[in-house]
């Protein structure tokens, strides 16, 4: 069987280089098209379910929020388990499904199963799914340098600006803020002035609510014209808030200034984001979609920060605190000085040992073939350019050369013994 190939591919030669070719400018093309990663994804293929009820205990959020969750969850198709965690004011349920499930299949089922299982929660309590990232998701960390604003500043232009524009970019899921105070109206409300009015909390908070909308009305014409009527009571000062009416007692009105104390400040922290022992900082994760190319997500994000600091305000600047791109920069340049410093040795062992280009030149060809092939099964098993598959890629160089090494040689050596036999 083999010497028949053999004697086939000698006689069709050019059909043989055709082929050659054939595999190698697909093998360009699904290069091109293969993920690039530093490290296999090897998590598993699961949907985050979050849900949030500020204020209660882990008990209540296992009771009425995490137990009506997970049992109407149950029974989905492919899903091969359902965990569960409680905390304070916070539950998560993951569901994992099957390795050959597809996520977004997957993710519109369990929103489906959620539309039903919401009306088991408490009222005004909505679950939400979590990003369609994995575990190895977080490609770039980053920072503001921003030594002329405070943190309440920072974050603030981290929320309403920076990661707006960056959740634009194609393949970027998420891009999760952290460090800084979130700005907030406060409103420190005295108990006793409430008791000295006989007014409830209730009263207060309704107050709030009900003040801070924006009402729209008819359409009304004079002389022609037609003037559109709304109603403007969006808060946006802490003087508004001071001004809210809150009830009238004998024909006064009583407002918030009269029971309360409204001030601008931060939310309540759990915690801090110091960077290098040199402070507070503000910054955000970049999270990616599930099976994006890496590689082109992080260059496209570093792309669009070029272009968002022109809008930002005087000395503040992007400062990167994580970057996979430069691992993987250099898993690709290990793969291409293993390729070249096997081509150069085996150039040199060849020429050495058979003094013959045209040897030399038949086995250095195999090792961008075989390597561009390698990529089109990648492609068809779904397997990643990372280091575990490249690197197995550059071992299996040096056994492509020695295969080739052997053959030429041996059949060097059958054409001298052929020789000898035909000379008299």
């Amino acid at each position: 069987m083999i010497n028949q190939l053999i004697s086939l591919s000698l006689k069709n030669r050019y059909i043989v280089l055709l082929i050659a070719a054939l595999l190698f400018t697909w093998g360009i093309y699904a290069m091109r098209q293969n993920p690039i990663d530093a490290i296999p994804d090897l998590s598993e293929n699961q949907v985050i379910v979050f849900t949030e009820w500020a204020g209660r205990s882990p008990q209540l959020m296992e009771d009425q929020v995490t137990y009506p969750l997970v049992s109407n969850l149950q029974g989905i198709p492919n899903v091969k388990s359902i965990r569960a965690n409680s905390m304070f004011g916070m539950s998560f349920v993951y569901l994992v499904f099957n390795d050959k499930t597809d996520i977004y299949w997957a993710r519109s089922r369990v929103l489906e199963r959620l539309n039903y299982a919401q009306r088991l929660l408490p009222q005004g309590i909505t679950p939400t799914l979590g990003p369609d990232g994995t575990g190895v998701g977080h490609i770039l960390w980053y920072t503001l340098d921003a030594k002329g604003l405070d943190l309440g500043e920072q974050r603030a232009l981290q929320d309403w600006y920076v990661k707006l524009g960056l959740q634009t970019v194609p393949g970027v899921s998420e891009v999760a803020s952290f460090g800084g105070f979130e700005k907030q109206y406060q409103i420190n409300i005295d108990p006793g002035k409430l008791n000295y009015y006989h007014i409830p909390l209730s009263q207060v908070l309704k107050a709030v609510k009900s003040n801070n909308n924006d009402v729209g009305g008819r359409k009304f014409e004079m002389n022609g014209t037609g003037y559109m009527i709304r109603g403007l009571g969006y808060i946006k000062t802490i003087a508004d808030v001071e001004n809210i009416a809150i009830a009238n007692i004998n024909t006064v009105t009583v407002r918030m200034w009269d029971v309360a104390n409204v001030q601008m400040g931060g939310d309540l922290r759990l915690g801090i984001f110091d960077q290098n022992g040199e402070g507070e900082a503000v910054g955000g994760i970049v999270v990616m979609h599930y099976g994006e190319n890496a590689d082109r997500v992080i260059h496209a994000v570093k792309d669009k920060m070029a272009d968002m600091e022109h809008g930002f305000p005087r000395g503040v600047k992007f400062k990167i605190a994580y970057d996979r791109s430069e691992l993987i920069e250099q898993a690709l340049n290990s793969v291409k000085h293993t390729l070249i410093e096997e081509m150069v040795t085996v150039s040199i062992i060849v020429i050495l040992f058979l003094f013959s280009w045209r040897s030399t030149l038949s086995i250095i060809i195999q090792i961008p073939i075989t390597i561009a092939c390698s990529f089109i099964l990648l492609n068809a098993f779904g397997i990643s350019s990372n280091i575990m598959s490249l690197t197995g890629i550059a071992l299996a160089i040096g056994v492509i050369v020695d295969n080739g090494i052997v053959m030429v040689e041996n059949s060097h050596r059958n054409l001298a013994i052929a020789q000898e036999n035909k000379t008299p």
